[in-house]
């Protein structure tokens, strides 16, 4: 008796409990994300430590950039590769987590946006624009409070650029 009728409610408990972890992200750090798995994946260096990055090298993937995601490995990002000389404004549409931004020209870090906060419920006219300062060739975003953590500063260099 105990097994006809105990089983099947704790498995269904489970499954519930389950479906609700999963909906509110809280088990993605143990499910890979089909977003985050591609040949796009490559690594940068800075101050010694080594960066997996996403590379977004077009309009659609730099558009795209880290929208909708609620997960950020601690070591990786997103690499943004633009044309030399442009000064590109980002904003935080759709992010869902914080971020810092590092503005690089050729391999020197320029200028880095700190704790760049999400912005939820806004209209697109009302998210704040983070402007380049500089021209400069790639934008690294990673989690808010990398720069931080692994002291990285402007005027420092990152290698592994010449692969992307």
């Amino acid at each position: 008796m105990f097994k006809s009728i105990f089983l099947p409610i704790l498995a269904v408990a489970a499954f519930i409990t389950i479906v609700g972890l999963l909906s509110q992200g809280k088990l993605n750090k143990f499910i890979p994300n089909p977003n985050t798995e591609s040949n796009n994946n490559k690594t940068v260096q800075v101050n010694g430590i080594d960066i997996s990055v996403e590379v977004a090298k077009t309009n659609e993937e730099r558009s795209k950039g880290l929208s909708n995601r609620t997960f950020l490995d601690s070591k990786s990002g997103m690499i943004f590769v633009f044309n030399k000389n442009i000064k590109p404004t980002f904003w935080m549409k759709d992010t869902k987590i914080p971020l810092d931004f590092i503005w690089i020209d050729d391999d020197k870090i320029v200028e880095i946006n700190k704790n760049v906060p999400i912005e939820p419920n806004k209209s697109d006219s009302e998210l704040k624009r983070y402007p380049s300062s500089y021209p400069v060739d790639y934008v690294l975003e990673v989690n808010a409070g990398f720069t931080d953590k692994y002291d990285i500063k402007v005027g420092q260099s990152l290698s592994g650029l010449e692969q992307l």
